[in-house]
């Protein structure tokens, strides 16, 4: 329209727009299937009425490292104590998942936390943690240690969706 010099009402190009998106859903959608819904996620204490802890591990390939970290808030969500580590030399993201876990609820224990809801996104982690798992497992002390504190403590563990955590 530009090169031509052409001109189109608001209402018309309104329309051409509406057209090319109707024709642009009609290309992508799946006959069946239910349109996806957004689902809102944020931090929240979940009604717990205690400290909440939220951790997380990481790990990037090149150098080869793996870092874990957290922080506890108290039931209001204000900022209590934050912590971070770094695990060289592995790309481990599970271990990196379980020592953040360990930490976390070590620096609760110590600061005299005598309740507290844990976050984690590692769904493994949690379930390692919350069911039986192999003595032969890799990680087996680390599971064992984490499983001793939360027996010495009142300290949930739960599952988070990444985004909020």
């Amino acid at each position: 329209m530009c090169l031509n010099n052409e001109t189109i009402t608001l209402q018309r190009l309104a329309y051409k727009i509406n057209a090319s998106v109707a024709d642009i859903n009609f290309c992508f959608h799946q006959p069946g299937s239910a349109p996806a819904s957004d689902r809102l996620v944020r931090w929240n204490n979940n009604n717990f009425s205690c400290a909440i802890i939220n951790v997380d591990g990481s790990c990037i390939g090149s150098p080869t490292r793996a870092g874990f970290g957290g922080l506890i808030r108290n039931r209001g969500g204000l900022y209590l104590t934050g912590f971070s580590g770094l695990i060289q030399f592995s790309s481990d993201i599970l271990l990196a998942e379980l020592t953040a876990i360990f930490h976390g609820i070590s620096i609760a224990k110590d600061m005299g936390i005598t309740e507290m809801a844990v976050y984690s996104n590692s769904l493994l982690s949690i379930n390692l943690i919350t069911d039986n798992f192999s003595k032969f497992h890799v990680h087996a002390v680390l599971i064992q240690d984490i499983k001793d504190l939360l027996a010495t403590v009142n300290f949930s563990l739960n599952h988070t969706l990444r985004e909020g955590n």
